[in-house]
């Protein structure tokens, strides 16, 4: 039983991989030894996204990958687990013989029973995920990310109900996880090493709203200040709604809280934002950013847009064109809409043909890079602290972020190498910059 070995593949979002994470606890916590190598490996996991079209593709084809292993490997076990499954449910069984059970998002606390495989029959558990706690009454963790830093879930589901997204379905309404709970698990990762804690859940901003204290993000930031060890603290995944004052204030007011805001508007045009499900309009998306930056003038924006969304006309598109070289924001993603039957979008008239959105993505990109290489120069000659990430390739170089870099979606700072080691937080003077990048030196 000791010798039992199993491999874990996490896709998908930084979400994702905390219940990656969870997993691989209540894995070795049953006895399991974690292998990097699949081909040795007595049981594989993939735990997946279905997010957009894209993710998909990509479960689709590690599921197949890890069968071969398993063909070819000493595996007699493939367990697929999360959102692909939660999506497409039953009709897996079929399309995908090589799998011998799948879990979905509700089911992750079955994960042990799924890889011992006692019930062969069973091979589709998806109990109902809005009735299955944010993160379960075991929140301790293997954190698979490097020592110094690590994310932290502080809700699941979504109680949104955007006509383009399907999280609601894959993960059920909105659940807070207690603050004592979650203030918990932050003491003890900070305990572990942990010097970077970043905040995710489908939307933070709705965080405490479900909850009979009346907490919320801004009351949780607060309490995450006071935790010894920790250096930044950051949140993803705010919802313009609800970015209010007092959030912005104790982003303002702690400097253990990295003045970053991430705030998917998806679109500026009201009549496509209607289309899309969401509240919010034009006016108040401005005033709120105007609101951020004065109140907190080194404030790093970052947002996400979606393009090719059904009726978006090229009044619409112009018009998002227009808003990105006026707001100036310093990071930028584009999604191109992608239409299936599962989502309230796919009733929509007016689709819009993949090539027109993919070129429709592509001029927004251009337009960003050239305001990201703008914003990056002004930072020639300033004093930032960063992290040390480790050694690039090239010889005598280190990879670092400062606070405006989120880890794997912005871009990174290049650092001379001198001393300096992973995890440590050395200031930098900067002296180069490019459309996403820095180049410094340690001060």
């Amino acid at each position: 039983m000791d010798n039992r070995k199993i491999h874990f593949v996490s896709l998908g979002c930084p979400k994702n991989l905390v219940d990656s994470e969870m997993m691989l606890a209540s894995l070795s916590r049953a006895g399991w030894a974690i292998t990097p190598d699949p081909h040795n490996a007595d049981c594989i996991v993939v735990n997946t996204c279905s997010f957009i079209q894209p993710a998909v593709e990509e479960s689709i084809d590690t599921i197949l990958k890890m069968a071969r292993q398993k063909k070819e490997g000493q595996c007699t076990r493939l367990v697929v687990a999360g959102c692909f499954p939660q999506r497409y449910q039953e009709t897996l069984i079929k399309e995908l013989p090589e799998v011998d059970v799948f879990l979905g998002t509700g089911a992750f606390d079955r994960i042990a029973y799924a890889a011992e495989g006692k019930n062969s029959d069973l091979r589709m558990i998806l109990p109902f995920p809005g009735q299955v706690s944010p993160q379960g009454n075991e929140s301790l963790r293997i954190c698979t990310t490097p020592q110094y830093m690590a994310y932290l879930k502080i809700a699941d589901g979504c109680s949104n109900r955007c006509t383009y997204c399907i999280i609601p379905r894959l993960r059920g309404q909105y659940r807070s996880r207690p603050m004592p709970e979650i203030l918990d698990e932050a003491r003890r990762l900070a305990a572990s090493g942990v010097r970077e804690l970043i905040l995710v859940a489908q939307e933070t901003t709705s965080y405490g709203m479900d909850l009979a204290d009346g907490g919320t993000l801004a009351t949780l930031l607060r309490e995450l200040t006071q935790i010894s060890g920790l250096i930044w603290i950051r949140f993803l995944y705010a919802h313009p709604d609800r970015i209010d004052n007092d959030l912005i204030d104790t982003v303002a007011q702690h400097d253990k809280i990295c003045s970053y805001f991430d705030v998917p508007v998806q679109h500026i045009s009201e009549r496509i934002l209607k289309r899309m499900g969401r509240p919010h309009n034009s006016r108040k998306i401005i005033a709120l950013l105007d609101r951020i930056r004065t109140r907190i003038p080194d404030a790093v924006i970052r947002t996400t847009l979606l393009v090719g969304f059904p009726g978006e006309t090229g009044n619409d598109f112009d018009r998002l064109v227009d808003f990105v070289e006026e707001v100036r924001f310093d990071h930028l993603g584009v999604f191109v809409y992608s239409d299936e039957e599962d989502l309230a979008a796919f009733h929509l008239q007016d689709k819009i043909a993949e090539q027109v959105s993919r070129e429709r993505r592509e001029i927004i990109m251009l337009r960003q890079a050239a305001i990201s290489k703008k914003l990056n120069q002004k930072r020639v000659g300033t004093r930032l602290k960063v992290v040390v990430e480790g050694e690039c390739k090239e010889a005598g170089i280190l990879q670092a972020r400062a606070f405006l870099q989120a880890p794997d979606i912005d871009g990174v700072t290049y650092v001379s190498k001198v001393t300096a080691r992973q995890g440590e937080w050395p200031d930098v003077r900067i002296k180069e910059a490019s459309e996403y990048d820095l180049v410094g030196e340690i001060i």
